[in-house]
């Protein structure tokens, strides 16, 4: 186990529980597994074709998890590499969320600059490269809690419940919300 896990200063709760070290927790363990075969298979000669790719920005390897596609080549990698990741796992490796919400803000970026004249996509290149570089794991949030079902957003008691935008923010939209996680049932408050 990687101690950049254990030296994460997290606050997490799981059914009602706060917990100490999300890296020691029964409850987390299989999900820290499956997410760390990702970049074991990245290294093991069977996988590396898979797995790892060579960034269109640095020309350097890099997992594949952190790479934007390029080409109809890379889609189909992409699913085979989830495929075989999948039948050793047997679970959700907690990637897949972050890596299509990577491509998608790559992409989406590019085009909000060009018709608006902004830097979006500057900042998010610059934060592929980091990720690449760095080999970190971009995780993405499947749903919100909706808090109490019969009231709408802006009657909710805990306004986190329900996911909602504020502007302005000095890199652009700021997110607050409570999420679960639909696979590894973590509960997180981010901003």
């Amino acid at each position: 186990m990687p101690d950049s896990l254990r030296d994460l200063k997290t606050v997490v709760y799981a059914f009602g529980e706060k917990i100490g070290s999300i890296a020691e927790h029964e409850l987390f363990r299989p999900h820290i597994n499956a997410a760390a075969l990702t970049y074991e298979m990245a290294h093991d000669p069977e996988f590396e074709d898979l797995v790892s790719t060579f960034s269109h920005l640095t020309g350097r390897k890099i997992n594949r998890f952190t790479h934007i596609h390029q080409s109809a080549d890379d889609l189909v990698k992409k699913v085979k590499m989830l495929r075989a990741i999948a039948q050793r796992t047997g679970s959700c490796f907690q990637r897949c969320v972050g890596f299509d919400g990577i491509n998608a803000l790559y992409s989406t970026t590019y085009d909000i600059d060009h018709k608006l004249g902004t830097v979006y996509h500057v900042r998010i290149k610059k934060y592929v490269q980091y990720l690449q570089d760095t080999d970190k794991m971009v995780a993405g949030s499947m749903t919100d809690p909706k808090g109490d079902r019969g009231l709408p957003p802006g009657r909710q008691q805990d306004p986190d419940m329900c996911a909602r935008g504020h502007l302005p923010h000095k890199i652009g939209l700021a997110k607050r919300l409570a999420s679960l996680d639909k696979e590894g049932k973590e509960r997180e408050t981010g901003s």
